[in-house]
């Protein structure tokens, strides 16, 4: 089974704090690390510079669907950023607690 890392960015730590918790409680992702960064992008013909937390979600090709459509419901942005990675290479004892994690 292979390892994902999905990304998304969330207004304040109030709601990554939510979709986190949910996601680790409802073995969606075995983990999720997030960090406050300062985004800089245009949306609605304005330029925004606005601080945003980063979050990478922790999982397996078996539960990202299923996680993807929760960050989506979920999520407080009308236009979210749900880009997934695929991990190449990961170290075996990372990913056997990865996936007992999500089962």
């Amino acid at each position: 089974m292979g390892a994902v890392i999905i990304i998304s960015t969330y207004p304040d730590k109030k709601s990554i704090l939510k979709i986190a918790n949910m996601s680790v409680k409802e073995k969606l992702a075995a983990c999720v690390n997030f960090t406050k960064i300062n985004s800089i992008y245009t949306w609605q013909n304005n330029l925004e510079n606005t601080a945003e937390f980063l979050a990478f979600f922790k999982t397996t090709d078996k539960k990202k669907k299923l996680l993807k459509n929760k960050i989506k419901k979920s999520h407080p942005y009308k236009v979210p950023e749900i880009a997934e990675l695929k991990v190449k290479s990961l170290n075996k004892p990372y990913l056997d607690w990865l996936v007992t994690s999500t089962n």
